[in-house]
């Protein structure tokens, strides 16, 4: 394919000088201080893209960053021959193609797409997002990563002592201008942060520098690099979904006629999986006896083998037929009408995960104590800085996603361990690493009306103290 501006002398002269620039460094093979740049960059595009999906990442290069996500087809495409030929040699398990970014037409879609510092250095940003549009599913995710202008001076002065890769003409773009191309090319940001403080190899100084000043102001205003996750802007399904409510129940027996009474239908059919959980009351016999008594509902019942809300979930999205995944508590304190509202955000594609938010609305006067309440709040805060999307309420016991979304992250969920007895920071982390879009949906929260909270404040407040370090680690200081 010839570039699309040949006839633009500006334009043609900018293509021909990229290639040219390109093939000579692909023939010095120099690496500088870019080597440990380019593996730091190498370690959080790991984190981001979970192995085995199709990646295409446009401006490769040699291939090292596409190699290093594990794809399990992956095809790198650069303006360059001679990184063409070097990638090929390195890395004979992708496909690498030489064409230009602006004329792509590949007649393929992919998982990711990957744009590393090429947004910098290509003459119309917006033609190229249109290509990858074209390129892109309902659920591609887009990462873009480009460096800050407050740089320039630093880099220049770098590849004059030979420190660094020569760099042509930028187009240095800010996070608000690409992500005004993006929305352009009918694509929306989901997340962004600053990224590399220090880029040269330097023991301990550099692990405390990229791992976690840069995740701290001030210190996050000095970065290198920023990173963007795009996905193509959502368009309503055109057919409607399979609906299966998972419902842990321990202690719950004189809820359990409520459920079936109150539970709508939804979509193309709601399924209700019961998982009991060892309780000390009649919940197990009481869900038989509605299960006969309301022959009508599509309903399923298990008893948990583990203990806890988490391993009661597992085993309800294990168990269920469903295209949409809902959790609903036992205790109704979220009523069961609210729930097609979580339908409707997953349906018309406004969000990949719901997520319900009990503090929004007044509460009813029992509903909540007071150190619940402000513990929620701190827990709110701290984990929408650590997953990088708002998240006002992290412990509320409704969320809803797609199934197919629900197994990738149980595939995925060694990253992260059994670690979590609740089940909500399980989903939560996993929707994060998967670059999902979490969508808050207030709901008034009610009043229980039989049994007590199976939550220990003090206990339990401190295991999720313990879980915020270790979403630290996990998730935000990588």
């Amino acid at each position: 394919m010839t570039f699309p501006y040949s006839g633009d002398l500006r334009a043609a002269a900018f293509h021909e000088n990229r290639k040219a620039h390109w093939d000579n460094v692909a023939r010095q093979a120099k690496k500088g201080w870019g080597g440990f740049y380019h593996r730091r960059l190498a370690e959080i595009y790991s984190f981001l893209v979970a192995p085995g999906q199709r990646v295409l990442e446009i401006g490769c290069a040699m291939g090292d960053l596409l190699a290093a996500v594990k794809p399990c087809y992956g095809v790198g495409i650069d303006i360059s021959q001679g990184m063409i030929q070097q990638a090929a040699h390195l890395h004979p398990e992708l496909k690498f193609i030489q064409v230009d970014a602006h004329t792509l037409d590949l007649d393929e879609k992919f998982d990711v797409i990957i744009l590393s510092d090429l947004l910098n250095d290509v003459w119309d940003v917006q033609t190229v997002l249109c290509q990858v549009k074209q390129m892109s599913l309902p659920e591609t995710r887009v990462i873009i990563n480009s460096y800050s202008r407050l740089w320039e001076p630093v880099l220049g002065l770098a590849e004059k002592l030979g420190l660094a890769q020569p760099i042509l003409y930028q187009n240095w773009l800010t996070v608000d201008d690409i992500a005004n191309l993006l929305y352009l090319s009918d694509f929306e940001v989901i997340r962004s942060w600053p990224d590399i403080l220090w880029p040269l190899r330097t023991p301990v100084l550099d692990a405390l520098c990229n791992r976690f000043l840069v995740k701290l102001w001030p210190f996050n205003e000095l970065a290198l690099t920023h990173l963007i996750v795009a996905r193509p802007i959502p368009v309503p399904k055109e057919k409607e979904a399979r609906v299966s409510v998972i419902v842990p129940a321990r202690n719950e027996a004189g809820n359990i006629p409520h459920i079936f009474e109150r539970m709508p239908e939804m979509g193309l059919g709601t399924e209700i999986v019961f998982v009991e959980g060892h309780s000390d009351d009649n919940t197990y016999a009481a869900i038989e006896a509605a299960m006969a008594s309301h022959p009508e509902r599509n309903c399923k019942l298990f008893r948990q083998a583990g203990t806890g809300k988490g391993d009661a979930v597992r085993k309800g999205s294990a168990e269920s037929s469903g295209d949409i995944l809902m959790i609903l508590d036992a205790d109704l304190t979220v009523p069961p009408e609210d729930l097609p509202r979580f339908y409707t955000v997953l349906n018309s594609g406004k969000g990949d995960f719901a997520n319900g938010v009990r503090l929004v609305y007044p509460m009813e006067k029992e509903a909540m104590r007071f150190f619940n309440l402000l513990g929620n709040k701190f827990f709110s805060l701290a984990f929408s800085w650590l997953l990088g999307q708002p998240v006002k309420d992290t412990l509320c016991g409704t969320k809803v996603l797609w199934k197919a979304d629900y197994e990738r992250i149980a595939a995925n969920r060694a990253y992260f361990g059994d670690f979590d007895p609740f089940g909500d920071f399980d989903l939560l982390f996993g929707a994060a690493r998967m670059n999902l879009k979490i969508v808050d949906l207030p709901i008034r929260y009610r009043e229980r009306t039989y049994g007590t909270t199976n939550i220990q404040r003090w206990k339990h407040g401190w295991l999720l103290l313990k879980m915020v370090a270790f979403a630290a680690s996990r998730i935000k200081f990588i």
